[in-house]
């Protein structure tokens, strides 16, 4: 039987509180449309993918072992940015260690466990989504003008990957994998 997983980085709990605010706000007020909502706030690695359960447990040895090969590391979140008019999210900042982590990450998990990134294609643009989803041009457009000149700040020490698996209504954690100290 396959299930639906992905890999990210989660900030803090605090954090996520703020975060999830800020999307309830923007899902009430413009799009009533809850997808940015059905997972914690976090930072995409590896886009959903199916993965049968035989699969799992490499998976996450795989995960264990990648994991352990890291250090802690800082990430800042610094103002709005969107893939317009699709969606909006907190930008990432610039941060060789995250480009090279996805990098490594995809890499280890293609070649030890035949795990492919399905957006291998795209660039990997790190970010944090508020709302998406495809939203009404003119309520896309609404809500970027309220953002899109809006300070916003957040930093944060990265400390696991993170595997979360959908139960058909939201995303939750599945298991956490800590970065050496």
């Amino acid at each position: 039987m396959n299930q639906r997983f992905f890999i990210a980085i989660l900030p803090p709990d605090a954090i996520q509180t703020e975060v999830i605010q800020i999307q309830n706000y923007f899902r009430d007020r413009y799009t009533n449309n809850k997808a940015a909502t059905k997972s914690p706030p976090h930072i995409t690695l590896i886009a959903p993918f199916d993965l049968s359960s035989d699969r799992l447990e490499p998976l996450q040895i795989e995960l264990e072992k990648f994991a352990k090969t890291r250090s802690h590391f800082a990430i800042n979140l610094s103002g709005f940015a969107a893939f317009a008019p699709r969606v909006i999210y907190l930008n990432v900042a610039p941060n060789p260690i995250l480009q090279s982590m996805y990098s490594d990450l995809t890499s280890t998990l293609t070649k030890n466990i035949d795990l492919a990134d399905p957006y291998a294609h795209r660039p990997f643009v790190p970010h944090m989504t508020i709302s998406s989803l495809n939203m009404i041009d003119r309520f896309f457009n609404e809500a970027w003008a309220e953002l899109r000149d809006r300070q916003i700040y957040f930093e944060f020490e990265a400390i696991a990957l993170t595997l979360l698996a959908h139960d058909q209504q939201k995303w939750n954690i599945h298991a956490n994998f800590s970065f050496r100290a």
